[in-house]
């Protein structure tokens, strides 16, 4: 027979056991429940990258490019040794003798996308610069004739468009300056020829300048992974907009590495009409010489801090000098807007059409003024002035500038203190652009000399029989390759 006494204490374990329990199963419900969420949450966002894929992979293209290349008749000592050996002979008979030919096919191939119904396409300018023949492929695996509109070799932009395009899928294009570091973003194209790849990563940077690639540049960086053939494909934001066209990557080894650049879109749109109506760009220009403003030189000019750009330099009848620019001044803001840099400046003027009047908000002695300038028309010659002014080498001849090797590109490029002269600037068009030579890479040996440093190379120059043809060995990452420049 149980007392109360009794019952209660036998009743309370069996009371804190269904307490526990229902809490345990509160809890696993709870788990249970955030980890549905979190399922959820991933599901929801895959499917927001899958609709975006879905929505713009019809407008994305792979261009195939056929172009023509002309090589130099004339055999090294080397090849003529290697081609009248009597090892070859023994097959081919003692009448053996090499020919080079005069001229030979290439293929190449970039990705691209459709802006318009009637098939206007974007990309890269070195995707199609030279073709003789451009082949478009669909996502449908349907091939198309396209002809050349227009390029831009100075941002490495071009506008190419499908024979007889008629209703053509087609992507929006989204605003580049209201991108966010940290944002997710999608790039889609033909990395070694897979088509229509798509992968995802995040804005790592924006505002990338003085990588070296393009004259102008203004680049977004990620980490969505950029490989060969990727060139010239879009890159998007979760809206499924062009925010970017995906230009290069910066690797040692030749492909991928996490860091890939892309033109943004904003500028493509300034660019594009130029292209379409004229087939090249006019740009503006006030005839100044620009630098950056450090600390030091901001205590020089009287600045509160150190910002905006200094001018060092005003060219003689040049829009600057007429609208009463001086040297020493300093120029904060352009139409309004902060100024962020050189490279900030030098865009933003080269983008403004020419005989347009821009307000110029300057500091002069300390004081704050503001000038208006009527911006001119880039002269022809722009880029070879500034090649030249920068090259007294007599590789000028050739399109190229270089620089000796600094701790800063030792630690960039991954090279070794005196291993060889960095390409600091290869002039568009020219005979060094031709051969697929860009800055960054390292020039080892001319005219199998090994050179360490500029003073060598200018000594090795001027032992040089035949200065209008010359031979490089160029080191790109782990891999080097001989190069034969010429202007014959």
């Amino acid at each position: 027979m149980f007392t109360a006494t009794t019952y209660y204490l036998k009743r309370k374990p069996i009371a804190l056991f269904l307490v526990s329990f229902l809490f345990i199963a509160g809890s696993l419900q709870s788990a249970f429940a955030a980890v549905d969420n979190g399922t959820s949450l991933l599901t929801s966002s895959a499917k927001a990258f899958t609709s975006i894929v879905k929505k713009v992979t019809p407008a994305v293209v792979h261009i195939r490019v056929e172009k023509t290349l002309t090589s130099s008749n004339q055999m090294s000592s080397g090849e003529d040794q290697l081609y009248n050996n009597p090892f070859f002979q023994q097959f081919f008979g003692p009448q053996f003798r090499f020919q080079q030919p005069r001229s030979y096919k290439q293929l190449a191939q970039g990705s691209g996308f459709i802006i318009s119904k009637d098939g206007y396409i974007l990309t890269n300018n070195h995707v199609v610069s030279g073709a003789d023949k451009i082949t478009v492929i669909l996502s449908n695996k349907q091939e198309l004739k396209a002809k050349l509109i227009g390029t831009d070799p100075r941002t490495d932009i071009a506008l190419i468009k499908i024979n007889d395009g008629n209703d053509l899928p087609t992507v929006p294009l989204g605003n580049s300056n209201a991108l966010e570091v940290g944002e997710w973003v999608i790039a889609i194209g033909n990395p070694f020829g897979l088509s229509q790849t798509v992968t995802v990563g995040v804005v790592s940077a924006k505002g990338r300048d003085r990588v070296g690639i393009n004259d102008y540049e203004d680049f977004i960086q990620t980490d969505a992974a950029i490989n060969p053939g990727n060139s010239g494909g879009p890159l998007l934001n979760i809206h499924g907009e062009v925010i970017g066209i995906n230009s290069a990557l910066y690797t040692k080894s030749g492909g991928y590495m996490g860091i890939g650049f892309a033109i943004p879109i904003n500028m493509v749109k300034a660019i594009e009409p130029q292209l379409k109506a004229h087939g090249k760009v006019v740009r503006g220009w006030i005839g100044v010489a620009i630098q950056d403003v450090d600390e030091n030189l901001a205590k020089s000019f009287n600045l509160k801090k150190p910002e905006g750009i200094l001018v060092s330099e005003v060219e003689a009848n040049s829009p600057a000098e007429k609208a009463g620019i001086k040297q020493g001044d300093v120029i904060l803001k352009y139409n309004g807007r902060k100024l962020e840099d050189v490279n900030d400046l030098r865009n933003t003027v080269a983008l403004t059409t020419p005989n347009t009047k821009v307000d110029l908000q300057i500091v002069r002695d300390g004081k704050p003024e503001d000038i208006t300038v009527s911006i001119g028309e880039q002269p022809a010659n722009f880029g070879k002035q500034a090649m030249e002014s920068e090259n007294n080498s007599p590789l000028k001849q050739f399109g190229l500038a270089f620089s000796n090797l600094t701790p800063d590109l030792e630690q960039q490029f991954g090279y070794k203190q005196d291993q060889g002269v960095v390409i600091s600037q290869v002039l568009p068009g020219s005979p060094a652009a031709m051969s697929g030579l860009k800055p960054g890479l390292l020039v080892e040996e001319v005219n199998k000399q090994r050179v360490h440093n500029l003073r060598e190379l200018d000594k090795v120059l001027k032992k040089s029989s035949n200065p209008k043809r010359i031979l490089l060995r160029v080191r790109n990452g782990n891999f080097s390759q001989y190069v034969v420049l010429t202007t014959e």
